[in-house]
């Protein structure tokens, strides 16, 4: 990153503030200092204009830039004994939600002529998983691999959202460097603060990719002073402020060095990469040590543990040990070995240190256990996560519809999939319940936990889950719970009922700005978590579908009282049978419906949202009187259209005494039985 500095002997130096939306934070300090220590004849003769400092270099693509490794890291890295390998680059893209990551490797792939010229490639070709396609988010890391310029780049995609942190956490023990893609609208956003707060712990280089400069309202200066205040405050080093600055359009496959001289493919950020990014540090004749970071799972090789190679050589068929910590470790031997090259998994007979690979053999291994020397290996420090935030029952179907639909149906099945998510999940935690055939789920946020149960309903499991609770804990005797940061882009006309909503749930407000010229405005809130659980419908609702709300876990704070989050009762089912039109006619008067004509339904199901506060039960399945009294006219029934809601909806509904029932073909919501009958 350059600054572009110019001067004219007409005026005198402006005021420090040329830039008011950037801190001149310890990078431009002494260029101010320099300036005011000027004598007084000098001052007269030398000005900087309001667009002085600008983030842009003029400098040619091919020309080296100034990136955030410099000369005293690498002073640092050599009186070490490691050495740096410069033919591998290992890098994690990261991003906010919908900020097109996934479309830019999509681009870097065809640009490195990963697949062939005639070759049909789908779009976000790395979202493999059938929910990631539907849902368009990215949800379980991917691994791939280009070249270019004889530079191996391996290229790790990560989910952007905050629920999914965990796998965003131990992915980046395996890079060296991270691609921090932000949009060139709305700028850093919650999930991007999380991601680059870890990376720049781990003391990784960043350049920080603008993305999506085409569109209409870019505000490309704007989303980089952003970036570097949000890099001041999270404390990066000199080194790490100094990031290198690309402008990129996923969808076209164009990036450059400014927002206004784009190349016509992606060789400005190829260049960055192999700059900017260091090669992995590595102990190359050192005793072998492998972190498994991640795990596959293959019907044919078992489990296939991920990692990067810190020192070493890995060979296939070799005996290895396996630890946990110094005093636990078994033995075991690799029966196959592979690296990432283009899109797939290529076996190879041993592997150098510095590269990724995947290593097949050792049946039991669980992420953060380290594959080591069978004689002299130690284990690597252990990969920590977040704790998580929300917790959920989960327990077998109780409903008379139980085993109609699932193939799973027992507590056995249900404590033997939940246990084994946990080999994978880190950031999942599963304890037992009160009673034997209840288990308690505690992940990152109510998504995290929704993802499962979607996962599990495909897979023929059939249970029921109740709702979502936070994590509470006590501290010095006081009880504290989880506080998020909630960003809402809203509309102006909507921003009252909006702001009037994140009050009542105990949400404060810290800062509002107006947004381009699209008369879009930015709320930021503190809030308790507990605020958040069912707000994503009610938002919508009051903002007509237009505000977007993303969230991210801030800390824990003092206990905020208590927080309504629902006003209306629910319509539940007065006894088991099939609706028919007939009833659900006079039963739509009392509120809104879930359910159509033709529906088998069974007594305390909850059958639609009642106009008023408390619960009303109802006959949906009443039948018109076959008699043989005429009326002078048939009367004409109008059925409104039934709310359709998704799994998430249903969770995000339901209260302290309901339920969902969770089968592979229908999600039915219902009143808890066994608090009716604690409440009698």
């Amino acid at each position: 990153m350059e600054m572009v500095m110019s001067f004219n002997s007409s005026s005198s130096i402006s005021s420090p503030l040329l830039y008011p939306k950037l801190k001149l934070g310890r990078t431009f300090t002494p260029l101010i200092h320099h300036l005011d220590c000027l004598s007084s004849s000098s001052r007269t003769s030398v000005s900087l204009p309001k667009q002085a400092l600008k983030f842009r270099s003029k400098t040619p693509v091919r020309s080296p830039v100034k990136c955030s490794v410099s000369q005293t890291t690498e002073a640092r890295t050599a009186k070490s004994q490691l050495m740096r390998r410069q033919d591998i680059r290992n890098i994690a893209i990261v991003a906010h939600v919908d900020h097109g990551k996934t479309t830019l490797v999509d681009a870097m792939l065809k640009q490195a002529k990963v697949f062939r010229d005639n070759q049909v490639v789908k779009e976000r070709i790395m979202d493999s998983n059938d929910l990631e396609r539907e849902r368009g988010i990215t949800i379980l890391s991917k691994n791939t691999s280009i070249t270019y310029k004889d530079t191996k780049i391996n290229i790790i995609d990560t989910p952007g959202h905050s629920d999914f942190g965990g796998e965003v956490e131990r992915i980046l023990n395996m890079v060296e460097g991270i691609l921090l893609v932000v949009d060139s609208v709305e700028g850093p956003m919650p999930q991007t603060r999380f991601v680059l707060k870890k990376a720049l712990e781990f003391g990784h280089a960043v350049v920080v990719v603008v993305n999506k400069i085409d569109r209409p309202s870019a505000r490309p200066d704007y989303v980089i002073n952003s970036t570097f205040e949000l890099f001041i405050e999270l404390n990066a080093s000199d080194e790490q402020c100094d990031f290198q600055a690309i402008y990129a359009s996923g969808i076209q496959g164009k990036a450059g060095l400014s927002p206004e001289d784009l190349a016509e493919d992606l060789g400005p950020l190829f260049e960055s990469i192999i700059r900017c990014i260091p090669g992995p540090k590595i102990d190359k004749d050192g005793a072998l040590q492998m972190l498994a970071t991640n795990i596959e799972y293959d019907e044919h090789k078992g489990r296939i543990a991920i990692g990067r190679l810190h020192a070493g050589e890995l060979q296939k068929g070799m005996d290895v040990k396996v630890c946990t910590t110094e005093d636990a470790c078994r033995f075991a031997r690799i029966s196959e070995l592979f690296v990432y090259e283009k899109f797939s998994r290529v076996p190879v007979e041993k592997v150098q240190a510095g590269d990724i690979c995947a290593v097949c053999g050792v049946d039991d291994i669980q992420i953060g256990e380290t594959i080591a020397d069978k004689q002299y290996g130690k284990p690597l420090p252990a990969i920590k996560v977040e704790e998580p935030t929300v917790k959920m029952a989960f327990a077998i179907n109780t409903s008379p519809f139980v085993g109609r639909e699932g193939k799973y149906v027992t507590s056995r099945n249900l404590r033997d999939r939940l246990y084994r998510e946990l080999e994978r999940n880190l950031a999942m935690k599963v304890e037992d319940g009160e009673t034997a055939d209840m288990f308690i789920v505690s992940g990152r946020g109510t998504l995290h936990i929704t993802i499962l149960i979607e996962n599990m309903r495909r897979e023929g499991y059939e249970f029921m889950v109740g709702p979502p609770r936070v994590i509470t804990k006590k501290v010095n005797d006081k009880l504290v719970e989880p506080y998020e940061i909630a960003t809402v882009e809203v509309p102006e006309e909507h921003m009252g009922a909006v702001v009037e909503l994140l009050g009542k749930r105990r949400g404060q407000m810290f800062d509002m700005q107006g947004v381009g010229s699209e008369g879009t405005t930015f709320l930021r809130y503190k809030i308790p978590t507990r605020g958040l659980l069912g707000l994503r419908n009610a938002i919508l609702t009051a903002s007509r579908g237009t505000a977007i709300l993303n969230t991210i876990f801030d800390c824990y704070g003092p206990w905020a009282g208590d927080i309504h989050t629902r006003d209306q009762g629910s319509l539940v089912a007065f006894e088991e049978g099939t609706t028919s039109s007939y009833a659900l006619a006079s039963s739509q008067e009392r509120g809104q419906m879930f359910v159509s004509p033709g529906v088998d339904v069974y007594k305390s199901q909850i059958v639609g949202i009642h106009q008023r506060p408390g619960d009303l039960a109802l006959n949906v399945c009443k039948k018109k009187a076959a008699t043989n009294v005429r009326s002078n006219k048939e009367q004409t029934v109008v059925l409104d259209t039934p709310l359709d809601y998704s799994l998430d909806d249903c969770i995000e509904y339901i209260q302290e005494d309901e339920l969902v029932e969770v089968t592979p073909s229908s999600i039915r919501m219902c009143k808890n039985a066994k608090m009716a009958k604690k409440a009698r």
